[in-house]
């Protein structure tokens, strides 16, 4: 059987105020073409469809567009709501839309429903985990705590329950929408780490013969069964370097994989310039990326005047501007933003009580009221974005 694996489409999605709206629908041609070209049986959207709760007209319209299209290849598609996702939007209607071959898994509750399919080897069970916040499905899963390993490793458990009950030989395939160990994360994925550790081990993906995972914007290979299609665009400069991609997969008889990338069509490519203004305007070997969008990090002593004007002159599309002086023999103190970069909400706020108590730890009973917080307005996040407005 051959699937094609995608997922962070992040449909609505700008950059640095570029509209994506043409690079989006550019993509969805090609996914489109692929499936028709390539002799796809099944598409894999492993989430984050939307960039938000609430997308916007067009994006919906893009969502739309390819649901109408996907059915009428007679291709069936399995979708999984993400973290920026709003489930009970996407999942809108999924009961109707199954019966044209494209399904939306959006309810824990039918993580252990698959989509059953066929070829000339046997059935194939695809299972879809839409994103599992911890704070709001763990007492679905009879959990009384427990982050997303434990949430997620319950989902598992209830898919080997309901694998084990069909017949011999059946191959099962696994959507799921989380930050597995190992992976390598990029900038613009938002943070899933509520009051602990947000990564899961890849050993609670155990028992399935692919699992087509959703969240990290880089392609990647954690095993041969477990894989990051990546977001088919780029939505940070951190990802400048990544090529982006779509899995290609055939799953043999025997339930082992192999997979073969294909390239996603991109707007234009990324640049991260770095030298003082002078160099990046006169220097030959910066010629090449004048069309490119470009992130530009000016380390002259001084600030230049007229920084962001000058360096469009010759980089249209210059998009972001940073400054990282050069040594002056001075060691100027970081900046706030440096000091709590890469830091998790509840570091930060550990950090504050030590900075106003000097001396004095956060003792437990603190820490417990701050991860409690945290989960909680996480949570009346999730559930004021499912509200109707």
């Amino acid at each position: 059987m051959r699937l094609l694996h995608t997922s962070d489409w992040h449909l609505g999605r700008s950059f640095h105020r570029e509209s994506l709206h043409d690079a989006q629908r550019a993509f969805l041609d090609h996914l489109v073409a692929v499936v028709r070209a390539e002799g796809v049986d099944a598409v894999l959207v492993a989430g984050d469809v939307y960039d938000r709760a609430l997308p916007g007209l067009e994006a919906v319209a893009l969502f739309d567009d390819v649901l109408h299209r996907l059915a009428g290849l007679g291709v069936p598609t399995v979708f999984i709501s993400g973290n920026h996702d709003s489930a009970r939007r996407l999942g809108v209607g999924a009961g109707l839309i199954g019966r044209a071959g494209v399904h939306l898994r959006t309810d824990p509750g039918e993580c252990a429903e698959p989509v059953l399919l066929a070829d000339g080897h046997g059935p194939v069970a695809v299972y879809g985990l839409p994103y599992l916040e911890p704070t709001l499905v763990r007492e679905h899963f009879g959990l009384e705590r427990g982050g997303h390993a434990a949430v997620l490793g319950a989902a598992m458990d209830a898919v080997r329950a309901d694998l084990a009950g069909r017949p011999g030989g059946t191959r099962a395939v696994v959507l799921a929408h989380a930050f597995v160990t190992g992976g390598a994360p990029s900038d613009s994925e938002r943070d899933i780490a509520v009051g602990g550790v947000a990564s899961v081990p890849a050993s609670v993906f155990d028992g399935v013969h692919y699992a087509a995972l959703g969240h990290l914007h880089g392609c990647q290979t954690l095993a041969p069964h477990l894989r990051y299609s990546g977001s088919p665009l780029a939505y940070s400069f951190s990802e400048a370097r990544q090529r982006k991609t779509m899995w290609l997969v055939d799953l043999a008889a025997d339930g082992s994989v192999t997979a073969a990338r294909v390239d996603c069509p991109q707007p234009r490519p990324l640049a991260c310039l770095r030298g003082r203004i002078e160099e990046l305007l006169t220097g030959g070997e910066y010629a090449a990326h004048e069309q490119s969008w470009v992130q530009a990090t000016l380390t002259d002593p001084v600030r230049p005047t007229e920084p962001m004007e000058r360096l469009r002159r010759r980089f249209p599309h210059t998009l972001q501007l940073l400054f990282d002086p050069e040594e002056t023999g001075a060691a100027p103190s970081p900046s706030y933003a440096a000091r709590v970069s890469g830091r998790a909400d509840l570091e930060i706020a550990e950090g504050f009580l030590r900075h106003v108590r000097p001396g004095a730890e956060p003792d437990p009973d603190e820490l417990g009221w701050l991860r409690e917080g945290f989960e909680t307005v996480r949570a009346t996040g999730d559930r004021k974005a499912e509200l109707p407005r």
